[in-house]
């Protein structure tokens, strides 16, 4: 009798179990974008007494306005955009420095879009050697809403600007004392102020100061100034 090999079936394999694929990682929230803080605006200006003539910087035409209006700079221009309360104190504050060489400081408001800009208006005069007022020259600093902490920081830094106009006054003067003697333009006049500065130990202005009260008559240079200057400017040279 023939016997049959049975064949027996492989017993299937248990099917691994299914791990659910974990979900995907969710992304972070993307943070809130912070509130853009707008730059406060600076501008600069400058009267020239001789020709009545005025300048202004881009930012400074921009606060006033005169893109949209068309009409150049001038002390018309720079009246009316004020409050009505505020012009008469801008008129007398310009007056005294063209007249009398008198720095000022003012808080104004601007009239823009149906409101109103504070802003602080800055002047300073530029002086000849003879003590005559040639220009007035100052600059604009849109101001920040009332809030205690940024009006006394917008004060510490007004306090600042007028510090560094008022040493401009007679280092304008010495650059063109130096530029006299030695012949030389405005930037070597600078460069030569620096020199002295550096080889004296002292500020800028302080040798500004020294040089102007010299040429006025008023007190002799040190020897070492002196020294500096005879070395610019030898003998011959067209100087004095």
């Amino acid at each position: 009798m023939t016997s049959t090999q049975s064949r027996v079936a492989p017993r299937p394999t248990p099917a691994a179990p299914r791990v659910a694929a974990p979900p995907p990682l969710s992304r972070p929230p993307a943070p809130s974008p912070l509130p853009s803080r707008r730059t406060r605006v600076a501008g600069r200006w400058r009267y020239d007494r001789h020709s009545g003539e005025w300048w202004w910087s881009p930012e400074m035409s921009s606060l006033y306005g005169l893109a949209a209006d068309g009409r150049g700079p001038c002390t018309e221009v720079l009246v009316a955009a004020e409050h009505p309360d505020d012009r008469p104190r801008t008129i007398d504050a310009l007056s005294a420095a063209v007249t009398g060489a008198e720095g000022f400081c003012l808080e104004v408001r601007l009239l823009a879009d149906g409101g109103e800009v504070p802003v602080v208006l800055l002047g300073e005069p530029l002086l000849d050697d003879d003590g005559r007022v040639t220009a007035v020259e100052g600059l604009v600093v849109e101001a920040p809403r009332p809030a205690d902490d940024r009006v006394r920081a917008l004060e510490t830094e007004v306090s600042q600007l007028r510090t560094a106009m008022a040493g401009r006054a007679p280092i304008e003067q010495a650059k063109g004392v130096l530029m006299l003697l030695t012949g030389c333009g405005e930037q070597v006049a600078f460069d030569l102020l620096a020199h002295i500065s550096s080889h004296t130990h002292r500020k800028v202005r302080e040798v500004a100061v020294d040089l102007v009260a010299s040429a006025s008559g008023q007190r002799p240079l040190s020897a070492e100034v002196r020294a500096i200057l005879r070395d610019a400017c030898p003998p011959g040279s067209g100087g004095h």
